[in-house]
């Protein structure tokens, strides 16, 4: 449950709430049983939820909103929750990706290839910038925010990382602490550095720093029609959890 909740909780653990934010729980005898959030320019995030929470957080983000741009959340409620607003608004909901939700509590170290893990540094900005614009393009996710400036933040507080091998040759990052959970993301070999073992190696390396530095598991989202990755991922200590998806939506 708290990795199928990730983003829940590592949104609601680090992002600042305004007055056009949202935050719902939905309720059956005193209990929650699902909650929805968003914080704009972002889509909106879902938990898992039946069909009759779906249709009172669809009513209810729709109260507040003209327009949503996005959802994720696990399988299959998203899926319905797409549904229901495409209904209700007369908007197309489009499929973008299907992922799965895999969490590793111990790493099995790959080969090592070639070169270092490091924190990346300011001098790293027009490389990593580029890949971040990069990454965004081929994941097809839902991300307003210019690629410089994501970069920009994460070398600031110091959660980007890159392998290095005479320069940088792929990059990792992390994001989204909640309680002992921490969310790799962010992962990115250029092409021309692809089948080398460098993505193995950094996520490798990245997921046992965070496991040193106390945290009782990471948690990392994949697209399930990138078996490459899939496969890397579980080779080095992940096993999966749940899967879920992105729906992109269009104008109401």
């Amino acid at each position: 449950m708290e990795v199928e909740n990730a983003l829940v909780l590592g949104i609601c653990g680090s992002a600042p709430f305004d007055d056009s934010c949202y935050l719902a729980t939905v309720e059956e005898d005193r209990v929650v049983v699902a909650c929805a959030l968003r914080t704009p320019p972002h889509g909106a995030v879902l938990t898992r939820a039946d069909r009759e929470a779906l249709e009172l957080l669809a009513a209810d983000l729709a109260d507040k909103y003209q327009d949503l741009s996005a959802v994720v959340g696990p399988e299959p409620a998203v899926g319905d929750f797409a549904r229901l607003w495409s209904a209700r608004t007369g908007s197309a909901a489009e499929l973008a990706v299907r992922m799965r939700a895999f969490e590793a509590r111990r790493v099995v170290q790959p080969p090592r290839p070639a070169g270092r893990f490091r924190a990346a540094t300011d001098a790293d900005l027009p490389t990593v910038a580029q890949w971040t614009a990069a990454f965004i393009e081929e994941t097809g996710l839902d991300n307003p925010h210019d690629p410089e400036d994501v970069a920009r933040e994460r070398i600031g507080e110091g959660s980007l990382c890159v392998w290095e091998d005479a320069r940088p040759v792929s990059m990792a990052a992390w994001a989204g602490r909640a309680g002992s959970m921490v969310r790799v993301n962010y992962v990115y070999t250029p092409p021309e550095f692809r089948g080398r073992g460098y993505a193995s190696a950094c996520v490798a390396s990245l997921t046992q720093q965070l496991l040193d530095e106390g945290h009782d598991l990471c948690c990392l989202y994949t697209d399930l029609s990138n078996p490459t990755s899939n496969r890397i991922y579980q080779a080095i200590g992940y096993r999966p959890v749940c899967d879920a998806a992105e729906y992109h939506l269009g104008a109401g």
